[in-house]
């Protein structure tokens, strides 16, 4: 089983188009589980969706120990900042690489002086997670609940 990382060795680096396809893959390792519970997996709609917005400029991955594990892109919208993903490998989950990409996320959006909004999908694990770091549910759609976490 992989270590626990410190804070110290969470890094992120920049995306680039070429990084694409590795993300979709990451993306539908990290939401089967989720998707399958409610009935909803389909890898090509997954791929799809994902490159249909995919924006390198937009995408960081989390780096810990040299090691890509997951990735996130944030968004500034009018009046929010959008965390529009945030995944980490499965294999990789529940170490707290999560809460520290969130501290990152927190940090710079009290830079913008701006909340944070997230969707999850109904029934996720990650909807706990969200929970857990201050955000509070704020709408539901028919497949996902979307969250804020008020600006700091």
């Amino acid at each position: 089983m992989p270590t626990v990382p410190s804070p110290a060795v969470l890094r992120f680096d920049a995306a680039v188009l070429d990084d694409a396809e590795a993300l979709v893959a990451l993306r539908i390792a990290a939401m089967r589980e989720s998707l399958e519970r409610i009935g909803r997996f389909d890898p090509q709609r997954a791929r799809e969706r994902f490159l249909s917005s995919f924006d390198p400029e937009r995408t960081r991955h989390i780096v810990v120990d040299g090691q890509r594990l997951g990735f996130v892109v944030t968004t500034q919208q009018p009046g929010w900042l959008a965390l529009d993903h945030l995944y980490i490998d499965p294999a990789w989950q529940g170490r707290g690489i999560g809460a520290g990409v969130l501290a990152e996320v927190f940090r710079e959006a009290r830079a913008l002086r701006l909340p944070v909004r997230v969707g999850a999908l109904k029934q996720s694990d990650s909807n706990r997670f969200y929970q857990r770091h201050g955000f509070e549910l704020v709408e539901e759609g028919e497949f996902d609940l979307y969250y804020l976490r008020p600006a700091d």
